[in-house]
Parts: C-alpha cells; sequence; structure tokens
C-alpha cells in the first residue's frame, strides 16, 4: 500500500560480513552478486511523487529507474522483470501495471484497465500473474497472462474485504490479506491472512490477532501482506503488535510464530530472495525514517542499505 508517512518498518544497521563475496555454506548455489534489489522512494512529498530506484545488493549504484511526476511503486519482480503501478500518462493514483528491467529499460504497459494498490504475485514459471484490479471495475481477483495482460481467469474468495494476493510455490494456492467486514476507518477493523485453492475452493483464515492487543490502528496491519517463503515451507507477513511492526510467519497450516524474535524495533514490507537464502526489508533508522536493509535468512549479517533522508521502502530482488 502507498502511503505518505507510513506507519511500519524499523531499525538500525549492523556491519555487513563478507557475504556479497561467497554464499554460506547453507544458501547452495544462490549468489548475490546475481541480483540487484528493487525498492520505492518517496522522491517528492509536495508533488505526491515516488520513485522505483534499484541498486547492487552492497547498496552501490543506486538508480532511479522511472523517471515519472506521480506514483511509481513496484510491487513484485519475477526473474529479470520488474512490475510496478504506475499513475503515469492518466489521473493521479490511477494505477496501470507496467514491466520494466532492473536498468528501467524497454517499459512496457502490461494493462489496459486499472489495478488497485495491491500486491500481487505469479505462478507456472512467470507466464501468469494474479493482480487486484481497481475496486469499481471488479472485486474479484484477476490471474492474467503476463504477457499480454489479458484475463485467464477469476478467483473470488467471496469476503467483503479481499487484496494484496499472491501464488503459492507451486501455483496451487493463493494467499491473501481480508476481513470478514467491509473496510472501515475503525480501530475494530481486523484484516487476517487467509489461504484458497487457485480455483477458487476451500477458503480457510491463517492468522488470528491477540484480542488483548488493542495498539493496532485502522490504517495499521494486523496481518499482511503476505510473502511466500520460495522454497514453500511459510507465509512471512508484519502484524503491528504491543506497539510495534514485527515479521511472523505462519504455515499453511495455520502454525504462526515470529520470525525474529530477538528484534527489538520495527519491521516492515520485506521481500525473499528467489532461493530463500536471503531477506530484504524496510526498517525504520533511529530519525524515525525508512531505509532498506539485508540480512541472512536467520536474521543474522544484518547491513543497512540506503541511508537518505526520505523513505525508502517496500524491496523486491530482481536478476540483474
Amino acid at each position: 500500500m502507498i502511503f505518505n508517512k507510513l506507519c511500519w518498518a524499523a531499525a538500525a544497521g549492523i556491519a555487513l560480513t563478507s557475504c556479497f563475496t561467497k554464499a554460506p555454506k547453507n544458501a547452495a548455489s544462490e549468489s548475490l552478486n546475481d541480483y540487484k534489489i528493487a525498492y520505492n522512494v518517496f522522491h517528492d512529498e509536495e508533488k505526491d511523487d515516488y520513485e522505483v530506484f534499484t541498486m547492487n545488493p552492497d547498496g552501490t549504484g543506486k538508480k532511479n529507474i522511472s523517471n515519472s511526476p506521480g506514483v511509481d511503486w513496484v510491487y513484485y519482480a519475477w526473474k529479470d522483470k520488474i512490475y510496478f503501478i504506475s499513475d503515469r500518462d492518466t489521473c493521479h493514483r490511477c494505477y496501470f501495471l507496467y514491466e520494466t528491467n532492473a536498468e528501467g529499460e524497454n517499459i512496457r504497459k502490461v494493462t489496459d484497465y486499472r489495478l488497485a494498490d495491491s500486491w500481487m504475485g505469479s505462478r507456472f514459471n512467470g507466464k501468469e500473474l494474479i493482480i487486484k484490479p481497481w475496486s469499481k471495475l471488479d472485486s474479484v481477483f484477476y490471474i492474467i497472462n503476463i504477457q499480454t495482460g489479458k484475463l485467464v481467469s477469476t478467483v473470488n474468495p467471496g469476503l467483503p474485504y479481499q487484496t494484496d494476493p499472491i501464488f503459492s510455490p507451486d501455483g496451487k494456492q493463493i494467499v491473501f490479506r481480508g476481513s470478514h467486514s467491509k473496510f472501515t476507518k475503525e480501530r475494530t477493523h481486523l484484516d487476517e491472512l487467509f489461504i484458497i485453492n487457485a480455483d477458487g475452493t476451500n477458503l480457510r483464515q491463517l492468522t488470528t490477532y491477540p484480542a488483548t492487543d488493542t495498539t493496532a490502528q485502522w490504517h495499521n496491519y494486523h496481518a499482511g501482506p503476505p510473502f511466500w517463503e520460495p522454497n514453500g515451507n511459510f507465509i512471512s507477513y508484519i502484524s503491528k503488535q504491543k506497539g510495534k511492526y514485527n515479521i511472523f510467519t505462519v504455515t499453511p497450516g495455520g502454525k504462526v510464530e515470529p520470525k525474529f524474535p530477538g528484534e527489538t524495533m520495527s519491521e516492515g514490507w520485506h521481500a525473499w530472495s528467489p532461493g530463500g537464502n536471503w531477506i530484504a526489508v524496510e526498517m525504520k533508522n533511529e530519525k524515525d525514517n525508512y531505509d532498506v536493509y539485508l540480512m541472512k535468512k536467520d536474521g543474522t549479517g544484518k547491513v543497512r542499505l540506503t541511508n537518505d533522508p526520505t523513505y525508502e521502502q517496500a524491496p523486491v530482488f530482481v536478476r540483474k
């Protein structure tokens, strides 16, 4: 979700080890040198201008790859392709889906219909993408051909509120953020994670926000958005509990636990590397600002990659 002065993320940086030159023993053949990290920058608050940047995984080589006034926001990457929503060439915050690469080359408009401000995911080796269309267009999830933008099928979980859909690694299930009530600007509105088969059957609720916790307001996440760890073992998400955001995990069977229980500051939007050995995450620094950090999947080796006086958020991994 694109909000001014967002209410989630956090932490301070730690020196980096030699992880950029050689993968650890448990990282198999995955090397950070194969990737860049794309992320979103609140470029000009007065003009409501968000830009998509990329950088090397050691924080060097930062580059604005969207270069368009208005809102550009990366939500997903598959191999060497970045997928972002943008209101370029249309009304303010009227979003359409675009594709580019890590250098911002060959920008291509994917859809000729509007999208909601929502996360997305792909399946079948990047051939199909699941998206949330603009609410006035439709209330269901669209599965589209990633090359043509054409509709393949729809999935309707049937909830009053449903957004941020992603596929499981095998493409057979969809996890999304939803609620049994319509969205309201009330503290009592609860968003949770749900899972459903890709054919629209067997809807189940995965998370339940602690009934005794009253620290999350209407604009905070109780659960979400979901990010499925590439090896299929669990789904990670953020939740504001006890006054701060942290990353939690939930299995497809509904077992919930904190991912990094020793983290003392808030964590935010994040992404797993394609091999699942690294995690890039936005965190709040000591100046109450949002920066991008990188660490190993167990939370060690944390390094701060951005350090500018602006909001830098929602990182994703993209192949060079």
